[in-house]
């Protein structure tokens, strides 16, 4: 290949993009749902992301959050200090993550391409997104579920009484579970647009619909039942300490995931201010206040049934106007779909068409994370909350900790936030390393995830796990599995990266850059517009100019336009 030159613009803002991806367009790395984003595809304000948070926080399995942690022994109090204390930790590693997207316009894992390297990276992707569909699962699962019981209050028990199929239920509620399925299909097909275009009216929506149910519950009420009074099972004392550790790490991993895969909304951003501010806002507060008023809607419906009813879907099926039916109907719609489209999906289908991305597209890997979410009959997962909480969430938790660590200690302790965008693209550049893979990531995430998850445990009965830990000298870690894996991994990576660093690359392979990834005279330079940074890349045919493959495709810096060539 002949070498030809490329500017990659560096914005008064900090933003970065490439003048051209027609420079990246021979690299079987790329395709145009991967490549950095151009500056006029930027456009996501501080409401947008507020509203994504607010809209994939009011949710099922938030709101039985504080039941699931009821139900272990906590009082409400207990169950919504640690709720509100999960969220204010996941939310650091989130916002160290969701830098890189905004200022490079990359989704996730692209990112990781930086720590793993091009090939490597596929480790933490289809990671991230099995654990993504096992979730779409779920929700899908939910969803179909509320379709079924809200129609059945409706059209009665010829619908809830049907003949049962597989796993013995009725066949009205596997074609609820299939048209909501088909429904989540429709929107991600349609694109990142539609996406964000729903999330704006969605949140609000819901965000009423949950108040409205509150005033509706309390006015019938005349006041809160004995949910509010109980006293905490485990008290304060020694016995609290043995469950909160363990359930503090299952919040955590209730959104760790989107604390890997935020580039993926980030990258959209106006700039870092409106992402973090909207972030900040949106998640800690939404997931805090959702779960008070289950607490008390539930507090509400003690008193009005004689026994606290913990599940949305079950309350609201015991309504009999069929406008506050339809209502709570299309509401639990919106929020499951809200929820499960940007939450569930949109990171899969990134992650799987990284594996490939010639042959695999956006819109073709949420396909694949719909048809996988099927097949691990998310219903079991359900069942228990000890499986829910200590097991789902607590074990994956874990592993996502490990990554996390990795991906902060690469971008900001070794490359002090620098990277160079073309090379996460490019064989030979900074982040092949050897093969593709960089094995400082993988030895470290190994022993992060070794020691987060190698001791996990269940109770007798209650698990998959034996009750001294699959290896008994670190069930004590387990407890604390998503602080182990992060902190581990960090530590390790870290230390690799300075006692062994990888070769840099030939002089003129990647653009200039500070930090680890190197130092270059276009970093240092300053002035009131956007500046261009050097590099030669092999040239290549524009992928993005190919009828039907790409979504996001960039486009060409045009004269006139923000960025321009200097």
């Amino acid at each position: 290949m002949v070498a030809s030159p490329v500017l990659q613009v560096r914005y008064p803002d900090g933003r970065v993009s490439l003048a051209s991806t027609d420079e990246i367009a021979g690299s079987r790395y790329a395709n145009g749902d991967l490549a950095p984003l151009p500056i006029t595809r930027r456009t996501w304000t501080t409401y947008n992301y507020a509203a994504l948070w607010v809209g994939m926080s009011h949710n099922i399995p938030t709101y039985l959050l504080a039941s699931g942690l009821i139900a272990l022994g906590m009082n409400w109090v207990q169950a919504l200090v640690t709720i509100a204390l999960g969220n204010l930790i996941v939310l650091v590693p989130m916002l160290l993550n969701s830098h890189a997207g905004t200022k490079y316009g990359i989704p996730f894992p692209v990112f990781a391409r930086a720590p793993f390297g091009l090939r490597g990276a596929n480790l933490p992707a289809l990671l991230r997104a099995l654990i993504a569909c096992c979730w779409f699962g779920i929700q899908t699962w939910i969803g179909g579920e509320g379709f079924y019981t809200l129609v059945g209050a409706v059209a009665g028990p010829g619908w809830t009484a049907a003949t049962p199929a597989f796993g013995g239920y009725p066949w009205t509620q596997w074609l609820s579970f299939a048209l909501f399925w088909v429904l989540e299909m429709a929107i991600i097909v349609r694109g990142m647009d539609t996406l964000r275009r729903f999330e704006n009216w969605a949140a609000p929506v819901v965000l009423v619909a949950a108040v409205a149910l509150l005033a509706y519950m309390v006015t019938r009420a005349h006041g809160f039942g004995a949910v509010l009074s109980e006293p905490a099972a485990l008290g304060w004392g020694r016995r609290f300490w043995p469950v909160f550790f363990p359930s503090l790490m299952g919040m955590i991993a209730f959104w760790s995931t989107l604390s890997l895969n935020m580039p993926d909304f980030t990258r959209f951003g106006r700039g870092q201010r409106q992402q973090a501010v909207g972030q900040v806002l949106g998640l800690p507060t939404t997931m805090t206040f959702f779960s008070l008023l289950a607490v008390l809607i539930t507090a509400a419906s003690q008193k009005v049934y004689g026994t606290p009813i913990w599940d949305p879907i079950q309350l609201t099926a015991k309504f009999r106007s069929p406008v506050v039916i339809a209502f709570a109907l299309f509401s639990i719609l919106v929020a499951t779909l809200s929820v499960n489209v940007a939450a569930n999906t949109v990171s899969p289908s990134y992650d799987f068409s990284n594996v490939a991305p010639r042959l695999i597209s956006f819109r073709t890997g949420g396909l694949i994370t719909g048809v996988i979410g099927i097949a691990i009959q998310p219903w079991r997962l359900l069942a228990n909350p000890h499986v829910y909480i200590f097991v789902w969430l607590g074990f994956y938790g874990g592993l996502l900790g490990a990554v996390a660590g990795v991906l902060i200690a690469d971008y900001w302790l070794a490359r002090h936030t620098e990277l160079r965008l073309a090379d996460l693209y490019r064989p030979g550049g900074a982040y092949w390393y050897a093969g593709g893979v960089n094995w400082r990531a993988v030895a470290a995430f190994g022993a992060g995830a070794l020691l987060a998850v190698g001791g996990a445990w269940s109770a007798p009965g209650t698990g998959p796990f034996p009750a001294d830990g699959l290896i008994p000298a670190l069930k004590p870690l387990y407890d604390y599995n998503w602080v182990v894996g992060f902190a581990a991994a960090l530590i390790l990576y870290y230390g690799l990266t300075v006692l062994r660093p990888p070769p840099r690359p030939a002089a003129g392979t990647g653009a200039a850059g500070t930090g680890a990834a190197g130092t270059g005279a276009a970093g240092t330079a300053s002035g009131p517009g956007p500046r261009a940074e050097t590099a030669d890349l092999p040239a290549g045919r524009p992928w993005h100019r190919r009828a039907g493959r790409s979504m996001l495709a960039d486009e060409a810096i045009r004269p006139g336009s923000a960025a321009r060539r200097d």
